[in-house]
């Protein structure tokens, strides 16, 4: 089995190298990581420079780029086969609710099946140093479950684990993503030069984090499993909508 890895932390990422340490024992493992720290880069594609992609002493490439620039760049180009998954993390804090619309691993996870590879993006929810073996050996449950029947059909995962040893988290848990409240309000500062600079502030609170949710599942110390898909149609507007612009549905 062969795996592209790749994750929107950077090449060096300690959630990365522990991800391919672990599946290295079990596949073929490739590596294709930004060169830097790209979070929340989103589903973003470089178009108005060309991309070098450069191999690191341990045989990690990286790339200039987004993390979906890596993912695209691997299985269109770089690579002389494609792999059988694509693989993205591990990310260093949650990606749950709508964090998954900015999440830089998400969308290398979702280029990976965009392109009709089943694709994971796992995250390590925690905001220190963290438990990236327990995230690990999650991953390596999940790719048993696939070695061993494959769900129908290509398929995208979000997960997210909890930070805690392996043997502590209660199991996982399909669930849906929740939602947060808004974002909290940017961090206005000045540099050194006297001029205004902002920050972008952090996530907002779990704002719908009831049963059944993402948040809920991490909360019970489960390992939250959700299913991802890239139709943004809102069908049921689509016959109010036609009837407001006199079009058809």
């Amino acid at each position: 089995m062969h795996i592209l890895l790749s994750n929107d932390d950077g090449y060096f990422a300690p959630g990365l190298i522990a991800l391919h340490s672990a599946l290295s024992g079990v596949a073929t493992v490739t590596v294709v990581a930004p060169d830097a720290e790209r979070s929340g880069a989103s589903n973003s594609l470089t178009l108005d420079r060309p991309l070098t992609v450069r191999k690191a002493h341990n045989g990690f490439y990286h790339v200039n780029g987004t993390p979906t620039d890596c993912v695209h760049l691997a299985v269109t180009g770089l690579l002389d086969t494609l792999p059988d998954m694509v693989i993205s993390g591990i990310n260093h804090g949650a990606n749950m609710g709508d964090d998954t619309v900015y999440s830089g691993t998400v969308a290398a996870a979702t280029e990976g099946f965009l392109l009709g590879i089943p694709s994971i993006a796992v995250s390590l929810v925690t905001d220190g140093g963290g438990h990236f073996e327990t995230a690990a050996l999650v991953v390596l449950d999940l790719l048993e479950r696939f070695r061993s029947g494959p769900p129908a059909g290509n398929w995208l995962l979000n997960v997210n684990v909890p930070d805690c040893l392996y043997s502590d988290v209660r199991g996982l848990r399909v669930a849906r993503l929740g939602r947060r409240h808004k974002a909290e309000p940017v961090i206005p500062t000045r540099n050194p030069r006297g001029e205004m600079v902002y920050w972008v502030g952090p996530a907002g609170p779990a704002q719908d984090a009831g049963e059944g949710t993402d948040f809920n599942a991490l909360a019970q110390g489960y390992a939250a499993v959700t299913p991802l898909q890239m139709d943004l149609t809102s069908y049921p507007q689509l016959d109010a909508l036609a009837a407001w612009v006199g079009g058809e549905a």
